[in-house]
Formats: structure tokens, C-alpha cells, sequence
């Protein structure tokens, strides 16, 4: 069968980019450490040009503190040629409770993000508490696609 209407691609504006972080809370981490590159989903809270998440101790973390640059992705996909993207580069900061005075407020406001989208998060009820780990990724750069096969 032939396809009458082909799909058009293009680039996202920046607000469209910021929509879809702000509706989504679950994408994609990629990071590297020497010649091996790795991907995993994870939640994720955006505020100001910041994703907040949290993740538990591992190999991850360990990579990250020796090399903090990431990329990070999310999609809305409604069929093959219908969807959009975006993707973050960035680095990726460890937040510490104990730290200096800006460190625990930075880690205060993400905690208080990250409980818009789970209630509790980081409490007694917490669904997942193994994930003990909060970071930030600032958003240095932000590139957004879409394909549509609407005309």
C-alpha cells in the first residue's frame, strides 16, 4: 500500500519543549564514564530550567561523580509518525541534606518537588525507599523534535 500522506518533521519551539518536561515525570538517563554509554528510565520533577530526581545507590552514581554530563530524554509517542521529543544536555549535581546552607535548601526545594508528583516520596509511605539519592540537572541545552502525519 502506498502512503498518500507523508509525515513532517520538525523542530520543537523551546516552550513546547518546556511543555512536555513539565507534563511528563518519567524519561530516559544517559550517561558515560570512558568508552561505555548507558540509558535508563527514571523520574523526574522540571522547575526553572532544573530536573529534579532521585535514584538509589550504584554504578550510576559512582559514574556520575567522575564524569557529571548527561543527557537526559522524554517523549510523547501517539503512533509512528506522531510524536514529540526532547532532549536535555546537561550536568548532573548530587544534593547532600547535610550539607552547607545552600545545599539544604536546594535539597528542601527538591524534595518539595518531587512530592507533586509522589505525596510520599522520601517518607514512611514511600513506595520505593531504596531511591535515597536527590540530583538536579541543569538544562544547558535543550532540542525538541516532532513528526506528524496530519496535515
Amino acid at each position: 500500500m502506498a502512503f498518500t500522506n507523508r509525515p513532517t518533521f520538525s523542530e520543537l519551539p523551546r516552550q513546547d519543549c518546556v511543555e512536555l518536561l513539565r507534563r511528563s515525570h518519567v524519561g530516559r538517563i544517559a550517561f558515560t564514564f570512558h568508552d561505555r554509554v548507558d540509558i535508563e528510565p527514571i523520574s523526574y520533577v522540571y522547575s526553572e530550567d532544573w530536573l529534579y530526581g532521585r535514584t538509589s545507590p550504584g554504578t550510576k552514581l559512582a559514574t556520575v561523580r567522575h564524569h557529571p554530563w548527561v543527557a537526559f530524554e522524554v517523549d510523547e509517542i501517539e503512533g509512528r509518525f506522531d510524536w514529540r521529543s526532547v532532549v536535555v544536555h546537561g550536568a548532573m549535581y548530587l544534593l547532600e541534606p547535610d550539607g552547607g546552607d545552600r545545599e539544604r535548601e536546594l535539597y528542601t526545594k527538591a524534595v518539595e518537588l518531587l512530592r507533586h508528583v509522589d505525596a510520599d516520596a522520601l517518607t514512611s509511605g514511600d513506595a520505593t525507599p531504596f531511591r535515597t539519592t536527590i540530583f538536579r540537572i541543569h538544562i544547558d541545552d535543550m532540542v525538541g523534535r516532532q513528526a506528524s502525519s496530519r496535515k
